[in-house]
């Protein structure tokens, strides 16, 4: 396994009335993170807020090319970007999950203290796949055709790449001590964007090649 100290590129936050980021998402112009009772979406190239949604957004968030996905609870919400309105509810893998992650037709979620990541259907709730890590699971994302996913125990966090099939460890970025990461996403390039739980900041860090 490859590790890496993380590289912080850049801090975005806080923000006016988030008092915490839970799932970070990016629909290709905008950062969306879960602030509680909100679904808000920052310009990642100014960091000003540009949007709000009243949608409760608990935890992990995704974004399929149309529309968002957002853990609320033991449910997850399929969300208009445009309305804010909630199209339709499926329940999360045993009652609760963390992060959230849209892959080929299928979301990926993490559970936190249960240590896993679900693949699920999107349509039906119904578990695909099921993967085991060793540490607390928060966030979620695929790019290039790899899996990662942060963890945050204790005051220790890392985004990890796994073996999507096996969820072997193959790559490791650790955080500085202190900086937790409550939910992750790609841009698609080199760049991870980071949430930072009760801190209210995003974190850009730069992915590993």
């Amino acid at each position: 396994m490859k590790r890496t100290t993380a590289k912080i590129e850049r801090e975005y936050g806080p923000f006016p009335g988030v008092d915490r980021v839970g799932g970070v998402s990016y629909d290709g112009a905008h950062v969306w993170i879960a602030a509680g009772d909100a679904l808000a979406a920052f310009d990642p190239k100014t960091g000003k807020m540009a949007r709000k949604l009243d949608v409760a957004a608990h935890a992990g968030t995704a974004f399929d090319g149309r529309r968002l996905y957002q853990i609320a609870g033991d449910k997850i919400q399929t969300v208009d970007p445009e309305t804010g309105r909630v199209i339709a509810t499926i329940p999360t893998p045993d009652g609760g999950a963390s992060g959230m992650a849209w892959a080929d037709g299928t979301l990926w979620v993490g559970q936190h203290r249960a240590r896993k990541i679900h693949q699920i259907d999107p349509e039906t709730g119904a578990i695909l796949r099921t993967l085991e890590s060793n540490r607390f699971v928060t966030g979620v994302t695929w790019v290039d055709g790899e899996l990662w996913h942060a963890t945050w125990e204790g005051d220790e966090s890392e985004i990890r790449r796994i073996d999507p099939d096996s969820g072997e460890v193959l790559a490791q970025l650790d955080m500085p001590p202190g900086v937790n990461v409550s939910g992750v996403e790609s841009d698609g390039g080199d760049t991870f964007f980071c949430g930072g739980g009760g801190s209210g900041k995003v974190r850009a860090v730069k992915r590993p090649r």
